[in-house]
């Protein structure tokens, strides 16, 4: 036992004070946030507006079908089918080795094709959740925005997605918290993200047990902030709706 705890400290000193190595750990977080939270926006943006493209498909009257509306929700579903049918760490391969295969290696280009490619993916998932959100209003919404003079675009604005936000919240939660364990695999592409910064001081101390132990641990209190952080959001906007 007491040389189980001598390795021990003896690895929590070379994982995180030789030769500065908590810096790793740093600039990974700071990263790793970064490529989350700028991946979750293009998800919202795209998730949107195929929620909207599709959506407005399937309302309209079987008779009087729009060929452009079509066209575009044709789109939206080979979008969907394709980013939600195929492995997300493929889908990162390709967007570095194939689509930027001219860019050069910087931290910058990295962060950026990270971002990217798992905004697409996002946008794939925040779209069905978005889209499940407005089928669940009641269709009476959209007639009495149309009653009051509002076109299409400002009913969905100002009346549909606001209330759909609501029912949707906890399932973008999932969606945030999803999207952050799942930039672990940018180390695929050589972005020193948390896990990569765990590999680098493995591969300089030769022990593995509390750089990976340390990163777990890292996640784990970034996924229980972000769920907090979720479920005070969740309650606020409960309350709102009491007064």
């Amino acid at each position: 036992m007491e040389k189980f705890i001598a390795n021990l400290q003896h690895g929590i000193y070379q994982t995180f004070i030789l030769d500065n190595n908590y810096k790793y750990f740093l600039n990974g977080i700071g990263i790793t946030l970064k490529v989350t939270v700028a991946a979750l926006l293009i998800g919202l943006v795209l998730g949107v507006i195929v929620a909207i493209i599709r959506s407005a498909h399937d309302q309209q009257n079987p008779g009087k079908k729009n060929p452009v509306l079509g066209f575009f929700n044709a789109i939206c579903q080979a979008y969907l089918t394709v980013i939600r049918g195929t492995p997300m760490m493929v889908q990162l391969l390709i967007m570095w080795f194939v689509i930027w295969a001219s860019a050069r290696s910087t931290d910058e280009n990295l962060i950026r094709c990270a971002i990217l490619s798992f905004g697409i993916n996002s946008g794939a998932y925040i779209a069905e959740i978005v889209r499940s959100g407005i089928m669940s209003i009641d269709k009476g919404q959209m007639e009495a925005g149309r009653s009051l003079g509002l076109n299409y675009t400002q009913t969905m604005r100002f009346i549909i997605i606001p209330q759909a936000f609501k029912n949707i919240l906890p399932a973008l939660g999932n969606e945030l918290i999803t999207l952050l364990k799942e930039t672990s695999i940018v180390t695929v592409i050589g972005l020193k993200d948390l896990t990569k910064g765990a590999m680098i001081i493995q591969g300089k101390t030769y022990q593995a047990l509390v750089p990976f132990l340390a990163i777990a641990a890292i996640y784990l209190v970034l996924v229980l902030g972000l769920s907090w952080l979720m479920g005070k959001l969740e309650r606020r906007m409960r309350e709102s709706d009491l007064r």
